[in-house]
């Protein structure tokens, strides 16, 4: 195939990414710009300052290239993923007419409501990216989930004027879809200028970020379930149809053209958990960690190494955010003894975790009639080699992590090298530029533990909490 290379987007909740690929997978360089804190400015509000999507996506490029120790006419393509489940209004000329709707934010539970009128279009995170690194009004049908009047069977807006009333959003204020791995436009001289990409490559759609993630991981139909540890921790699995009506999952679009992910219940800032308990535990962390030369998250996680499989009867519930259907949820932490410390409190929240995401895939599977064969573990969590060994013994199952961890970048790469011809189709374009790392077996004295502990105790405890917590919230919030 000759040396090219592929630029990978990845804007997150938490910060854009840019990276550089070569068409083996293999990472060249990268770029990493944290995005600001978000504008809480009312209740239920939730906002990117300014214009941080695209001010974060401009320094994270212009670092990625500046890294870049190629030649740059040999960056071929750009594959662009965001945010899903955000909101953005345009002006005319396509600039921001309001800050970012964040996925956190209670709006987005509820159709657009036209209020200002230099609101021209309505878009999500990778149309409005797209838009100012091409011009062009184009953006992937994969990345609209929500309050959007899209047909999930055609991947087209709908044309029923009864939904297009529903969701208050006349064609016209609409870009136009694209199916993933399809040219939206060229970058820019203007977009070039301010991010360092090469004026002139392709810009090329992917899908919703969880998507684009899956299809990084390697994830395609078969027993296979991947466990994406973000801000938002879910699992899901690949399938062919689309599913209307489910108990246990929703039904997305996938990176790969009309399929579907199968997506599982999820944790609400979940990896922000562990990020908590970490500033939360201070400067005692900090300095310890100082001292052996590690960062605090390795230090962490190697005096949760030696605390006992089920923190000694400590556990955790993650609601840190409580959806909003079901205000009065609050994270909870329960059976404190004297045996507790600051290790078993950090391996109590990796714990919840996995049996939380355990059962809610459970729950999926068994809709589907879906026996899983093993479980892929990816997002920046799956760094440590403790958390993944836990997920192997509390499914009892194998946890496979990838060369590359974080991998909707890579995805991203992934279809911008099928867009420009570079594979020939998604299973061969996988084989080739995704590999596993490692393979971490269960151990079964874990396993027959963690199972009866969940069956047990830990799937029960909200059954009884609730009621005092709705107690709560009345008196609290």
């Amino acid at each position: 195939m000759g040396k090219k290379y592929i630029i990978g987007v990845d804007g997150g909740s938490q910060s854009t990414k840019v990276v550089i690929f070569d068409l083996e997978g293999n990472i060249v360089c990268q770029g990493r710009r944290n995005l600001k804190p978000m504008h809480l400015p009312a209740p239920g509000v939730v906002e990117h300052p300014g214009d941080d999507l695209w001010d974060s996506l401009k320094a994270a490029g212009r670092q990625a290239m500046q890294r870049f120790p190629g030649n740059r006419g040999d960056i071929v393509g750009l594959g662009l993923c965001t945010i899903r489940c955000c909101r953005a209004l345009l002006k005319e000329d396509g600039t921001l007419a309001a800050p970012v709707i964040s996925w956190m934010d209670l709006r987005l539970s509820r159709p657009y409501e036209h209020k200002d009128p230099q609101v021209r279009y309505v878009t999500a995170t990778t149309g409005y990216i797209t838009h100012r690194l091409t011009g062009e009004f184009n953006d992937t049908a994969a990345n609209y989930e929500g309050q959007w009047p899209i047909d999930k069977d055609t991947w087209r807006w709908s044309e029923d004027p009864k939904m297009l009333e529903r969701y208050n959003l006349p064609r016209e204020m609409l870009f136009n879809l694209l199916p993933p791995a399809a040219i939206a436009g060229y970058v820019t001289k203007e977009a070039a200028a301010a991010t360092g990409f090469p004026a002139g490559i392709p810009v090329v759609t992917t899908a919703n970020d969880k998507a684009v993630e899956a299809l990084g991981a390697g994830l395609l139909p078969g027993p296979s379930a991947l466990i994406s540890l973000g801000t938002y921790i879910t699992a899901m699995v690949q399938g062919q149809e689309n599913i209307k009506e489910a108990a246990h999952f929703f039904t997305n679009l996938a990176a790969v053209p009309y399929q579907y992910l199968y997506e599982s219940g999820g944790i609400r800032r979940g990896m922000w958990t562990i990020s908590w308990i970490k500033e939360l535990l201070g400067d005692e962390v900090a300095l310890k960690a100082d001292a052996r030369g590690i960062t605090p998250e390795n230090y962490l996680n190697e005096i949760a190494s030696k605390v006992p499989a089920g923190s000694e009867g400590l556990m955790t519930v993650l609601e840190w955010l409580a959806p909003p259907e079901k205000p009065y949820k609050k994270g909870l932490m329960i059976g404190f003894d004297a045996r507790h410390g600051a290790a078993h409190i950090f391996r109590s929240i990796l714990e919840g975790i996995a049996l939380t995401m355990k059962n809610h895939l459970d729950a999926l599977c068994r809709e589907l009639n879906l026996d899983l064969e093993r479980i892929i573990i990816s997002g920046g969590g799956s760094s440590g080699d403790l958390f993944v060994q836990i997920f192997a013994d509390v499914f009892g199952l194998p946890a496979f992590r990838n060369v590359v961890n974080d991998s909707a970048g890579l995805g991203s790469a992934l279809c911008a090298a099928l867009a420009l011809g570079l594979y020939g189709d998604y299973r061969e374009a996988v084989a080739g530029m995704v590999r596993v790392r490692d393979v971490f077996e269960p151990c079964e004295a874990h396993h027959q533990l963690y199972r009866q502990m969940n069956e047990q105790v830990y799937r029960h405890i909200t059954g009884y909490t609730d009621a005092i917590l709705k107690r709560s919230h009345s008196l609290f919030g």
